[in-house]
């Protein structure tokens, strides 16, 4: 997990709201857009889906909506399909709204072309459409405080390449009241999940931090060098920036072991991860970080 230094939020976000002709879903508990029809084919871990729902609760799914609002831990196997920068329990009745466009406006179109070109340059990107839905200061169910989330997710595609875009301003919580949070704090109990899932029972990915409480954090959080922003091929799964080992993200150049024992290290390079069994080296403790492990040295203690 790479942090880096602060963005302002405008900076993060694409365009969205009543000024940029954005529709918004029904300020409900556990509300959904409905279907909503697609004037082109997106590609989503190889199939195609000509239509999709933008749901309160930090999804954008494809083959069905989502009303659940508690996180499952990914996989999840049933065919269900979605992207999902916050999935929590957003309730927009008591604060925030969610908004949602599709678009071809050549500014924003050249505006992620732009990004593209900064986070990844081989691809030669050159958005041709784009479907914006983001999560204006929601809040959360069961809410005693003020405390409220802004993020986006951003579908685009040139016709060759189809990207994910997770971006990320102000976090305030991670969990509703009814997945056991503590309604003053919005912390606690199953904290939201942010990732991706196919429907089966491989194809999936966790944003580092998800159903953990460091996914309060995950505005800090990137990995194409730039505060707040996540970027994902995702017709044909790709992670820029680093490596997928077991659906969780090690950052390019990282050395990281696999379990809480620190028995096997292994290496992220080129995109590519290889193990090999090592244990920590003398002085040093195996400790969490992240998705995964690490070997911590042992501060000497003077006499």
């Amino acid at each position: 997990m790479d942090i880096v230094g602060r963005n302002n939020d405008e900076d993060v976000l694409y365009p969205y709201g009543p000024a940029e002709g954005d529709k918004e879903t029904p300020s409900e508990d556990d509300g959904t857009s409905g279907e909503v029809p697609l004037s082109i084919e997106f590609n989503f871990f190889g199939k195609n889906y000509k239509s999709l729902y933008v749901n309160n609760n930090g999804l954008i799914s494809f083959s069905m909506e989502v009303s659940q609002y508690t996180p499952d831990a990914f996989p999840l196997t049933k065919g269900q399909s979605f992207v999902t920068p916050f999935w929590g329990d957003v309730d927009n009745d008591l604060g925030g709204t969610v908004y949602y466009r599709e678009s071809t406006e050549p500014e924003l179109l050249g505006q992620i072309s732009q990004d593209m070109e900064k986070h990844l340059p081989n691809l030669h990107f050159k958005a041709t459409w784009a479907f914006v839905a983001t999560w204006d200061k929601v809040a959360y169910y069961g809410s005693a405080s003020q405390k409220r989330n802004t993020f986006q997710a951003v579908l685009t595609t040139d016709g060759f390449h189809y990207i994910a875009i997770l971006n990320y301003g102000d976090i305030q919580w991670t969990t509703g009241t009814a997945s056991n949070g503590n309604p003053m704090t919005g912390t606690g109990g199953t904290p939201a999940q942010a990732g991706f899932n196919s429907g089966d029972e491989t194809n999936y990915f966790n944003i580092p931090g998800s159903r953990t409480d460091a996914v309060l954090y995950i505005a800090s959080t990137t990995n194409v060098d730039y505060r707040g922003r996540w970027v994902f091929e995702v017709n044909n799964f790709k992670v820029p920036g680093g490596c997928v080992y077991k659906a969780n993200f090690a950052k390019e150049g990282e050395d990281f072991w696999t379990e809480e024992v620190c028995s096997t290290k292994c290496s992220c390079k080129d995109g590519r991860v290889s193990c090999v069994e090592e244990v920590c080296p003398e002085h040093s403790t195996c400790e969490a970080s992240g998705s995964f492990f690490t070997c911590k040295i042992e501060e000497k203690k003077c006499h």
